[in-house]
């Protein structure tokens, strides 16, 4: 689509690229689409990089309104979508939603910090307006939410513009052992801004996609394992995975009531923090959040601070490096600026147990997958096309061609098979996780070295898309911060032929603060955040 288009201009301003425009766009195989993309507008935008805080700064001087601001991004998903598949809808509301954001303003003043500004939601988060929200299903292709999670409500509270949903991997990628990552049904392969072959990761991955690609200020994803941290590695972004609890996940569609969490997804560590915090309360829909009373900050972008790394105690997990040459070296760069800042390296740190208990925990998730997403599929009404995980399982045979044209639902008929949360086998499971990771684990070593974080890598280079054998991890910290329930910030490090990827900094339960003070020091000392060009592919030279 050209962004000159004749028309479109005026049709985005008073309709919003609602859903069917969209779709429009991927009425092809999105594997068949050409990866040479001279139309694409990389440079040039008005908002690109824009930060909250900019953002603020304009429209409190009355040269920008939340109406121009969330037209511009809409303008700008209509242009690139036809590439990175990253958003599968936007909001036929937006523009009013603005309008009125905007008269709010000018009556009484913003809200806060979000007042008027875009975000983006990943397509397991209900949302109660146009939006359907699928997990990237074509199985509930057309649902709506009867109400908001909490997440979205406490957004919408903040004064922030619901701009649409990004394309996921597949229910949270929970499908399939051999997923492609980045991949569904509804939205076909996300792809990534930086090198247009290359994989997104996640299952945030259209979130982490958009965001970088300035398709919107700021994105919301969800993490169960890596699924938030992940595509911020792969894509250039700040992630936070914050303690299970300190976030509701009421009303997003689930695989685990013990590690799940949503989180901001964003292009600097301050409009993460300020999105955290907007998103935090109890609910009494969710009995994680009431273990979050007293510990959670006030504001936590109050705490930031650019000399956040002096006298910070924190431990380098070295068993965590050795699988790529361009990330130790990066690694071994912070290392250096970190010490140079301030910091106090424990060298080595490692964490016990942590790859122990990798078994245990898919069997809880396996567990959790079935009982938690058919009390999830229950609640939709009569009107709902699956009502449980057999019913998803029955619609996936009964549409293979459309839902498993690359992979299967291996794991979705392990998790059937499945009993009750009152099983020995799960039960012990759960037991084991929580001890290893927990007490025996994370705060067994951050305990005996007085440590305020772990450091390690978040990850490598993005690897190629692969449909035909599926993901290429590297490394990567993700499981024993997500299988405790303890909060994991990543920052971007490093590039490696133009791809990005992340340091990560772990620590014990509610220690978000401390994290994003720390990770905040380290951005500010070395800024690695590149603007992405959306290249056909990487330059070897």
């Amino acid at each position: 689509m050209n962004e000159r288009a004749p028309g479109r201009r005026n049709f985005l301003r008073t309709s919003a690229l609602g859903a069917a425009a969209l779709a429009a766009t991927r009425a092809g195989s999105s594997e068949a689409l050409p990866l040479e993309a001279p139309d694409i507008p990389t440079g040039g935008f008005e908002f690109a990089e824009a930060t909250i805080d900019g953002l603020q700064e304009r429209m409190k001087a009355g040269s920008l309104t939340s109406r121009q601001l969330t037209a511009a991004y809409l303008e700008r998903i209509a242009a690139l979508e036809p590439r990175l598949h990253a958003v599968l809808e936007t909001n036929p509301e937006a523009l009013a939603l603005a309008d009125a954001l905007d008269a709010e303003r000018k009556a009484k003043g913003p809200r806060g910090p979000l007042h008027g500004i875009p975000v983006l939601l990943k397509d397991n988060i209900d949302t109660a307006d146009k939006l359907t929200t699928t997990a990237g299903s074509l199985a509930l292709e057309g649902q709506i939410a009867a109400r908001d999670a909490f997440v979205a409500g406490r957004l919408r509270a903040a004064g922030a513009v619901i701009l649409g949903k990004t394309n996921m991997s597949e229910w949270a990628n929970i499908r399939s052992s051999r997923s492609s990552s980045g991949w569904s049904g509804r939205g076909g392969q996300c792809r990534n801004p930086y090198a247009l072959d290359r994989n997104t990761s996640g299952s945030s991955s259209g979130t982490g996609a958009a965001v970088s690609a300035n398709l919107a200020a700021v994105g919301i994803g969800t993490e169960t394992d890596g699924s938030i941290v992940s595509p911020c590695n792969n894509n250039g972004l700040v992630g936070v995975k914050p303690t299970v609890g300190l976030l509701s996940r009421s009303g997003i569609i689930p695989i685990s009531h013990t590690q799940d969490t949503p989180g901001p997804m964003c292009r600097t560590v301050r409009d993460a923090a300020l999105l955290l915090g907007a998103m935090t309360g109890a609910d009494p829909r969710d009995a994680a959040t009431a273990k979050s009373a007293g510990h959670v900050a006030a504001d936590y972008a109050t705490g930031l601070d650019a000399k956040g790394l002096r006298g910070a105690r924190l431990g380098v997990a070295r068993k965590q490096f050795g699988f790529h040459p361009a990330v130790d070296k990066a690694m071994e760069a912070a290392l250096d600026v970190m010490k140079r800042e301030g910091a106090v390296l424990v060298d080595p740190a490692e964490i016990p147990h942590n790859g122990e208990y990798d078994a245990a925990e898919f069997e809880v998730l396996l567990y959790e997958l079935k009982a938690d997403l058919n009390a999830y599929l229950a609640g939709l009404g009569p009107s709902a096309r699956v009502k449980s995980l057999a019913d998803v399982i029955r619609f996936n045979d009964e549409n293979k061609d459309r839902e498993m044209p690359y992979f299967g639902q291996e794991v979705f008929l392990q998790a059937q098979e499945k009993g009750p949360l009152t099983e020995t086998k799960y039960l012990e499971a759960l037991e084991t996780c929580a001890r290893l990771s927990r007490r025996e684990g994370l705060d067994a070593v951050l305990d005996e070295h007085k440590l305020d974080a772990i450091v390690a890598p978040t990850g490598g280079p993005a690897w190629l898309i692969d449909l035909v054998t599926s993901d290429h991890f590297g490394g990567g910290l993700s499981t024993a911060p997500a299988v405790a329930g303890y909060p994991h910030v990543t920052v971007p490090v490093g590039h490696a032929f133009g791809l990005p990827f992340g340091i990560s900094f772990a620590g014990r339960a509610w220690s978000e603060a401390t994290l994003l003070r720390i990770a905040y020091a380290f951005e500010q000392a070395t800024r690695h955040r590149r603007v992405p060009e959306l290249l056909p592919t990487v330059k070897l030279a």
